[in-house]
């Protein structure tokens, strides 16, 4: 190999370097903005777990809080109906009503 030979392949050594050198420079970009998305997925899915949490919280929050009227009203019909009940004994207990 004579010497123009090998400074044609020196020079085209040397641009694949530059070439290889600007490929890994772009892919050490790309793998930071890599594990910077998996960080923040990391942080998404466990503020999505205590949105979860919450969630379920606040559904047995609101259960409770639709289960008290229905509640109260069931007392009232109770009352109501003992109530009656009461009347009609003490009445009959009265002699029914007979003279």
């Amino acid at each position: 190999m004579n010497q123009n030979e090998m400074a044609e392949k020196l020079v085209e050594v040397e641009a694949r370097s530059n070439s290889n050198k600007e490929r890994l420079d772009k892919m050490e970009v790309r793998q930071d903005n890599l594990e910077n998305l998996t960080k923040a997925f990391s942080v998404m899915q466990n503020e999505q777990e205590h949105i979860k949490t919450d969630v379920g919280e606040i559904k047995d929050d609101v259960k409770q809080l639709v289960a008290k009227p229905a509640k109260r009203w069931d007392g009232i019909i109770d009352k109501a109906i003992a109530v009656i009940v009461g009347a009609v004994v003490g009445f009959l207990l009265n002699g029914g009503g007979i003279p």
